[in-house]
């Protein structure tokens, strides 16, 4: 058995990973920005979970939320750092307010979470955190850069923290999906005010995607969790294609560049 804890857990990839670990009899610890959001969670699973109201951005309250799991549970096994939202909005529309309030959820949010779990996963000897980046956080599109910048600097520091904390038994996992069928668009993300300037770009850089049944991550959770060796990085879903092809486009364009490279040094 597992104890869990999750943020943003009132819907989509939150909600159904929740489901996942409760459904074959782990103990979840579940946290939402409202708490009557968990209400139908507890009435199923009861005590096996624990609801807490907490705001990922209130770095105290992430605490403290994480003293009343480990009271409550006695240990952590995974945390999963969900909670988050997109905004959408080319780099010259958006606001210093929209992109520090971005960063501040996504980004900020996860890193209060880590290190408030971190002593304790130290002092058991173990844990996998499992910070959810999605492919926005190897890749980009125009027009929700203050999201990458959220996903991508969280994937850089999770890099760093993978060897930091290996020598204390502490697994890292970048989780990335792709785009899936969940209410991210429809409630979770919000939009600068648009520029006439860039309604053509708007229109060509409009990605075509494939969309995915969220519920079927579920397994793929689970089994990354129970994995004895777990991989830094997990795509879910089906875009590991365009991720490969924009690498191999990286690395060929450094070493076409590589003469002024080495003439820098």
């Amino acid at each position: 058995m597992k104890i869990w804890f999750i943020t943003g857990t009132s819907s989509g990839f939150g909600r159904l990973w929740a489901e996942a670990a409760l459904e074959r009899g782990d103990r979840v610890v579940a946290t939402a920005r409202k708490l009557e959001s968990l209400h139908d969670l507890v009435e199923r699973f009861g005590d096996a979970v624990l609801p807490l109201e907490l705001d990922v951005t209130d770095r105290e309250g992430v605490f403290a939320a994480v003293g009343l799991a480990v009271q409550r549970f006695g240990r952590l096994d995974v945390v999963v750092n969900n909670a988050g939202y997109g905004h959408f909005g080319m780099v010259e529309e958006v606001t210093e307010r929209e992109l520090r309030q971005q960063l501040e959820t996504n980004f900020f949010g996860a890193v209060w979470v880590t290190q408030a779990v971190l002593p304790v996963l130290r002092r058991q000897g173990g844990g996998h955190i499992l910070q959810v980046t999605s492919e926005g956080g190897v890749r980009a599109y125009a027009g929700i850069g203050s999201y990458h910048a959220s996903k991508w600097a969280l994937e850089g520091l999770s890099d760093a923290l993978a060897q930091e904390v290996a020598g204390f038994g502490i697994r890292v996992t970048c989780v990335e999906p792709g785009p899936y069928a969940t209410d991210w668009l429809s409630r979770g993300s919000r939009q600068s005010k648009t520029l006439p300037a860039y309604e053509e770009t708007r229109a060509t850089t409009a990605p075509d995607f494939e969309i995915g049944d969220p519920a079927a991550t579920k397994p793929a959770i689970l089994e990354l969790v129970d994995a004895e060796e777990p991989p830094r990085r997990l795509i879910l879903g089906r875009v590991f294609p365009q991720i490969e092809q924009i690498y191999q486009d990286r690395l060929r364009e450094w070493r076409d560049w590589q003469p002024v490279s080495v003439a820098a040094f």
